[in-house]
């Protein structure tokens, strides 16, 4: 069953020189590339990682600990695996933050799961914890500071650590500047904006003074390209990228990634009720959308979630303050 009371914490976790190498020619420096054995020896004196320990004040040892392994599913799939660390994940009862929770349980994530509708989340997460994983809920309205902060400060309560988050949550508005009202523009900037920034607020003040940790926001190729007629939706959407380079820039040096997505068309429930609520049906529409795709169909949520995961994962160390497009080639039109 899932988790959603009060919980007992858990503990929170010479110089040597090197020899000049030989010049070769391309063809022999692919070879020699191709031919290095992974993982690469240790090498002795002090590397550059050890540089970084010591200037981040981040433990060597627990860092060490939470690193990346790949692993084989049953179909022979390679699979992202970390120890036990802790990730927050907004929006978790909807079609895309279910599967990017899933695939943080499958990953080896504790998952605090947020949401308004108290009930989905709920089925959510007894269905991840079936096989007795560590799922906590707490649902509440991304509207209220409050209820920001709170999720956070649970996640921390509950598991002892924060080491992801995840900005899943957001809402669709669609209309000209001349169609929306002045409470569809506060809606969908509290939602989609200052929900945001709350959480990122409280989570990188707690990950600045415990080894850092890496925040997905989910923002939209729409909010990178004006598309016609959601005047409300692209502009908060721009926000969120924007908000998340600022973030990735300002906080890379205390270990902390923070990252934007920005996806076309997802084949989401939301998307589908959206055609519905339009009177279209929604299975003639989304093969109408994958005939606009150069890769040939929208996007499903595990092709999100696959970005997502990789980016709170250690294979994607280096990247940090950037927005990353996933839209299999299709402008947004």
């Amino acid at each position: 069953m899932p988790r959603t009371g009060s919980l007992p914490t858990r503990p929170t976790g010479t110089s040597g020189s090197r020899k000049p190498r030989p010049r070769s020619n391309g063809r022999d420096a692919v070879a020699s590339v191709r031919q290095r054995p992974c993982p690469c020896p240790a090498r002795t004196g002090v590397t550059r990682g050890d540089a970084y320990f010591s200037r981040s004040g981040r433990s060597k040892d627990i860092a060490l600990k939470d690193t990346t392994n790949f692993t084989r599913s049953s179909q022979g799939e390679a699979i992202l695996t970390v120890t036990r660390k802790t990730a927050v994940v907004t929006g978790a009862a909807g079609g895309l933050g279910s599967v990017i929770a899933k695939q943080f349980v499958e990953r080896g994530f504790s998952v605090v799961a947020g949401d308004a509708d108290a009930g989905a989340l709920d089925a959510v997460a007894s269905e991840l914890n079936r096989d007795g994983q560590n799922v906590w809920t707490k649902a509440g309205d991304l509207r209220s500071k409050a209820y920001c902060e709170e999720l956070i400060d649970f996640a921390v309560q509950a598991t002892g650590r924060l080491d992801a988050l995840v900005n899943n949550a957001g809402i669709i508005t669609r209309g000209t500047i001349l169609e929306t009202t002045d409470e569809d523009w506060e809606r969908t900037w509290e939602v989609n904006v200052n929900a945001i920034f709350y959480t990122c607020r409280r989570a990188i003040a707690h990950m600045k003074d415990h080894g850092g940790g890496s925040i997905v926001n989910v923002s939209s190729c729409w909010g990178l390209y004006p598309g016609p007629g959601h005047a409300a939706y692209c502009a908060s959407k721009g926000a969120v990228a924007i908000l998340s380079k600022c973030l990735g820039r300002d906080h890379a040096a205390d270990g902390i990634r923070v990252n934007a997505v920005c996806p076309n068309e997802v084949n989401t429930p939301m998307l589908r009720t959206g055609f519905i609520r339009r009177g279209f049906n929604p299975d003639t529409a989304i093969e109408e959308l994958n005939r606009t795709v150069p890769l040939g169909r929208i996007a499903e949520p595990e092709d999100i979630a696959d970005v997502v995961t990789f980016l709170t994962s250690d294979a994607s160390r280096y990247i940090a303050g950037t927005a990353i497009e996933i839209n299999g080639a299709k402008a947004v039109s």
